[in-house]
C-alpha cells in the first residue's frame, strides 16, 4: 500500500524525536486515541520501511519536539500517485498507463501496477486465440511448401 499523507506526517514528526503519541496526534489522529494509532502507525510495513529508507539516506538527530504550525504542514505533503489531470490530458487508457509507467515521479508500486495493467495490451499470451486462427495457422503450414502451395496428390488416368 502507499504511503498517506498521515503516514507522511507520522513520519516526519518521527524523525523529528516525536513520541509515537505525539508524532500519531500531529499526524491528526484524535487525542483519546493516539495511542493506539501511533503504535498501530509505527507497526506499519510501508512507515517501518520509509523510516529505514530515510534514516539510511539522511539520519536526524532527534531534536525540537514543538509543534509545527499549521500553515508549514498543508502543501509540504503532496499526495503521490494518481494524478487528475494527467489521466485527463491522455484519451487512450493504453497511453496514459504508458505514461504511468515510464514516470520517474510515480511511486514504484503504481508503476508496476500500470506495468502489470498494460500487458494484455501489448503481449499476447502464447497460444491466445480461438479455434478460427489456430485452423488458419494450421491450414497456411499446410498449404506451403517448398516451391509454393501444393495442389494435393497425383491421381493416375487409366
Amino acid at each position: 500500500m502507499a504511503l498517506t499523507p498521515k503516514k507522511r506526517a507520522f513520519i516526519k514528526a518521527v524523525r523529528e524525536g516525536a513520541s509515537n503519541r505525539e508524532a500519531a496526534i500531529r499526524a491528526g489522529c484524535p487525542e483519546k486515541s493516539a495511542s493506539a494509532a501511533g503504535s498501530r502507525l509505527a507497526k506499519d510495513p510501508d512507515v517501518v520501511a520509509e523510516l529505514h529508507k530515510l534514516n539510511a539516506l539522511h539520519p536526524v538527530k532527534p531534536g525540537v519536539n514543538a509543534e509545527p504550525a499549521p500553515e508549514a504542514l498543508e502543501g509540504e505533503f503532496e499526495p503521490a500517485g494518481f494524478d487528475l489531470g494527467k489521466a485527463l490530458s491522455h484519451s487512450d487508457p493504453k497511453a496514459f498507463l504508458l505514461a504511468v509507467m515510464n514516470d520517474l515521479g510515480t511511486e514504484p508500486k503504481l508503476r508496476v501496477d500500470a506495468a502489470k495493467a498494460l500487458m494484455p495490451f501489448t503481449h499476447q499470451r502464447k497460444g491466445e486465440g480461438g479455434k478460427k486462427e489456430q485452423a488458419k495457422e494450421k491450414a497456411a503450414e499446410a498449404a506451403s511448401g517448398r516451391f509454393g502451395t501444393r495442389r494435393g496428390p497425383l491421381r493416375s488416368v487409366k
